[in-house]
């Protein structure tokens, strides 16, 4: 009988024997996730802040599990609350690469679903639903967008209850591989947990995500612009300013997505002006510049200048 016996390899992960924060950094590779976040999003010091508040302490449990000091992992579930377009689903992403590069996920990547995803619209829908999600998102970070709709006590045959049995078990007995991110307005996520004290002891860290200042979001519309090779031409920053501070004030505000949605409009009224002269070159100039006509022509002057 011929029969090849290989040595088998056997690698260190050098995590494991680290002694120092520094030793911790450098073979997680951590810190260019937080320079990415810094780099990525614009305000959020105190989101900034929480993150790397948690990333310290998974960083000191990591060297007092190499001392024998601890067993369990630390909780990790998180809740982020805050109105729509403050940067949550972008956190939440940073968030599951740090937790990938400290080893405390397999896999770092993160599922983002609704009710919809998980809950069923007939009776035995739902498990099935809430198990194939769980089963995707294993290995890395499930972040469930406006997670209060889960809960819907004023209708008695919603299977909404059935998927929050589910995610508590997983969030209890598998949290060495999967950390759980609630998200949606700060108010309704409050009510969720006093309505579910369950799933409120099992979330150890709250970030609150405030909106964005004026300047904030404007510097936002720079980073965007800039990301698609257009620019403001002159005075049209200005213009921009003044629009968002009129659009602030408007209901449904959203944040960064309202600044994309409102520079998308932009640069259709740009390629409708450009359109209009059929036979003049436009150098590469004309076509990456927004003028402050493309800015103002937009309905919310108008309904201010009455």
């Amino acid at each position: 009988m011929n029969q090849t016996i290989e040595q088998e390899q056997v690698e260190v992960d050098p995590l494991s024997i680290a002694r120092t924060v520094a030793d911790v950094l450098k073979d997680a590779d951590v810190e260019s996730v937080l320079s990415e976040l810094e780099q990525d999003l614009v305000g959020l010091v105190p989101v900034k802040t929480r993150i790397r508040d948690i990333a310290a302490l998974l960083v000191i449990d990591r060297l007092r599990k190499n001392q024998g000091l601890t067993a369990n992992n630390p909780s990790l579930h998180m809740c982020f609350t805050g109105n729509p377009g403050t940067g949550k689903t972008t956190v939440a992403m940073r968030m599951a690469q740090i937790l990938h590069r400290l080893g405390y996920v397999r896999k770092g990547h993160l599922v983002a679903v609704t009710r919809d995803d998980l809950v069923g619209q007939y009776i035995g829908h739902t498990a099935p639903k809430t198990r194939e999600i769980l089963k995707k998102a294993m290995g890395g970070v499930l972040f469930i967008d406006e997670a209060y709709y889960l809960y819907r006590p004023e209708n008695e045959r919603d299977y909404g209850q059935e998927a929050i049995e589910i995610l508590l078990q997983v969030m209890e007995n598998q949290r060495d591989d999967l950390v759980v991110i609630l998200a949606g307005y700060k108010d309704r996520m409050d009510t969720f947990f006093k309505s579910n004290p369950g799933m409120s002891s099992r979330v150890a860290h709250h970030l609150d995500f405030p909106d964005y200042k004026v300047d904030e979001l404007l510097s936002i519309s720079d980073k965007m612009l800039d990301a698609q090779a257009y620019r403001f031409g002159p005075g049209a920053r200005d213009a921009f300013d003044q629009y968002l501070n009129l659009r602030v004030q408007q209901p449904n505000f959203a944040n960064a997505r309202s600044v994309r949605n409102a520079l998308d409009r932009a640069r259709l009224r740009q390629a409708s002006r450009l359109f209009a002269d059929r036979n003049k070159t436009y150098s590469a100039n004309d076509l990456s510049t927004l003028e402050v006509e493309d800015i103002k022509g937009s309905r919310l002057f108008r309904s201010h200048e009455h």
